[in-house]
């Protein structure tokens, strides 16, 4: 049991090491010996927890998963359905591997370019793992929807597909531009999307507006 308990330790330390180290250099900078070095073991000391790059590669995302979802989606679900969820979702989402303590930007984000024209496992993951991203989120916009909080009509993929596009917009804005307004610029992008979006509501009649209209004499009043 102690020995089970002390290698369940040192696999968590390295996977905690190594998605620091998939949010700055990306997949391909997460090599078997690159991550020894890092994490202060032998090679072959980390062949006996991973056996492969690609191993290690989706343990890393399998890993960054369980993160994700405690910095991103648990605290959204507390919230009640529709927008209150989705916005909540959408703002903790926005730069979330700075909020988890990692040191570079989100690794999904990175890997979409990455991988894009590379075939295998991990690929196969990854894109697996954006289509179940997209899934929620088109659930969630879709509860707005049946709530009456946004539009009946509203297409639903074309909303996630902007709100996508959003999210990556920011992360290149503030991963690598640099740029000290991205979040407020996602956020405004994020809010003109919601206005869109949203169910018509009736207006009320202006204060005063019912008093200043010219009264239709009644036809008796006419005679």
């Amino acid at each position: 049991m102690r020995m089970e308990t002390q290698v369940r330790a040192k696999r968590d330390r390295i996977l905690e090491r190594g998605l620091d180290l998939m949010s700055q250099a990306g997949l391909s900078g997460v090599t078997l010996g690159v991550l020894a070095s890092d994490v202060g073991m032998s090679k072959s000391g980390l062949f006996a927890h991973f056996r492969s790059k690609e191993a290690v590669q989706l343990a890393l995302l399998q890993h960054m998963a369980r993160i994700a979802n405690a910095v991103v989606v648990a605290p959204a679900m507390k919230k009640p359905p529709g927008l209150p969820r989705l916005t909540t979702l959408t703002k903790k989402w926005l730069g979330w591997a700075t909020k988890a303590g990692l040191r570079g930007g989100c690794p999904v984000a990175a890997a979409l370019f990455e991988l894009d024209d590379v075939d295998g496992e991990v690929r196969t993951e990854v894109a697996a793992m954006e289509g179940r991203w997209r899934a929620l989120l088109s659930q969630l916009t879709g509860e707005a929807v049946a709530l009456g909080e946004l539009r009946a009509d509203l297409d639903v993929k074309q909303f996630v597909w902007e709100l996508c596009g959003i999210y990556l917009s920011h992360h290149a804005s503030s991963r690598f531009l640099k740029d000290p307004q991205s979040d407020r610029r996602a956020l405004q992008a994020f809010g003109a999307l919601l206005e869109r979006s949203r169910a018509a509501q009736a207006t009320p009649p202006a204060k005063g507006a019912r008093a200043s209209r010219r009264r239709t004499p009644s036809k008796l009043e006419q005679r």
